[in-house]
């Protein structure tokens, strides 16, 4: 018997009985379209990281007080170890040839309200800089300038998820003024959207003068960060260890391995965010392999009682002169034949699905 006559065959078989032909398909389907679907969702969440990280500015690092982990292992000192001083030093060193641009930033949470309006809101103590190295875009408005710090101008720059809860009636919120820790702010800038979601949300922040938040906000005179932008990405670590034997020798620190601060490269944190969205990527696709593997074992045990049904249909073919290994190939191919259809179908729902998402 010719193949094409099996395949024929093999359709006509199939379609006698559509119901138990569709709920064999139905488990490829199902394992096909979970895979494609739980892929694209983890890769999809791994580009949507790797996006917002390098968001937040090029050729960056940060320079965190606590102590170095070593090993994987270590335990975070006091975090009053950077100051105001190390990033003047950092801006203005000789030794320091790789950097461009230094940002000191101080952080912290507070409650800002305006009228019946409330939230809770990280508030960042930036100067002019902060902007530049972290790729500040305005939607209205200015940032904060190096007169408003001078000056201690209580003014302030809003993200938009801020202007939703406190301005929910909408227009523009440059010029109007909110109270932050009851003190009255004016608001002179509304950045971008840049999205994201939790305590990393760019869009849910305010801005306000570097030594108004040190002095009169947040009450510390130490910084949370320093914020580097380096001049190209060839000079990354040029500037990291830089910076690095830099601040130990302000620090009187001779072991780098007791240095009471971090560096941290954007690449480093990219680095972290990609091997752990992979690790959540490679889950998801277990999971969905295993309703594949249900998929075939169900086109197994149908191909099976199918042979038991049709054991008349068997014993006459070999009366009639059928060899073995022409009725295993009808079998197989109609098992072929359930497993490309299923696969198609969940392909095409896979993908329509994910082009909707």
């Amino acid at each position: 018997m010719l193949y094409t006559e099996i395949v024929t065959e093999a359709l006509g078989t199939l379609t006698i009985n559509k119901l138990r032909t569709g709920l064999a398909a139905l488990g490829i389907v199902i394992g096909i379209g979970s895979v494609i679907t739980l892929v694209s969702l983890g890769q999809a969440t791994q580009q949507s990281i790797q996006s917002r990280i390098q968001s937040l500015g090029a050729n960056l690092l940060t320079v965190s007080p606590g102590a170095q982990r070593q090993g994987g292992v270590g335990s975070a000192t006091s975090d009053t170890t950077l100051t105001s001083a190390d990033a003047e030093a950092i801006q203005t060193s000789a030794q320091i040839t790789s950097v461009a641009t230094v940002s000191p930033e101080v952080d912290g949470r507070v409650q800002v309200t305006t009228g019946k309006n409330n939230s809770n809101i990280r508030v960042n103590g930036v100067l002019p800089q902060y902007a530049e190295v972290h790729k500040v875009t305005l939607d209205s408005g200015v940032f904060i300038t190096a007169e408003d710090n001078n000056s201690r101008r209580k003014v302030v720059v809003i993200g938009p998820q801020v202007e939703a809860d406190l301005f929910p009636d909408g227009g523009d919120p440059v010029g109007k003024t909110i109270r932050i820790k009851g003190t009255s702010f004016q608001v002179v800038g509304l950045t971008a959207t840049k999205g994201g979601s939790g305590f990393g949300n760019q869009d849910n922040v305010v801005y306000v003068p570097l030594s108004v938040a040190q002095e009169q906000l947040l009450g510390q005179p130490y910084l949370s960060d320093i914020s580097l932008e380096a001049k190209s990405s060839e000079t990354m670590t040029q500037a990291q260890n830089e910076v690095g034997y830099l601040l130990l020798a302000r620090h009187k620190l001779s072991d780098p391995t007791k240095a009471d601060f971090r560096i941290q490269s954007q690449a480093d944190i990219l680095s972290a965010a990609t091997s752990t969205t992979g690790t959540f990527t490679s889950l998801l696709a277990g999971i969905a392999a295993i309703s594949l593997l249900v998929g075939g074992i169900g086109i197994m045990n149908i191909m099976l009682v199918t042979v038991t049904e049709r054991t008349r249909e068997i014993g006459l073919r070999k009366a009639l002169g059928a060899k073995k290994k022409t009725i295993v190939t009808q079998f197989l191919i109609e098992s072929i034949i359930l497993t490309f259809v299923g696969g198609v179908i969940g392909m095409v729902i896979g993908c329509w699905r994910n082009f909707n998402n």
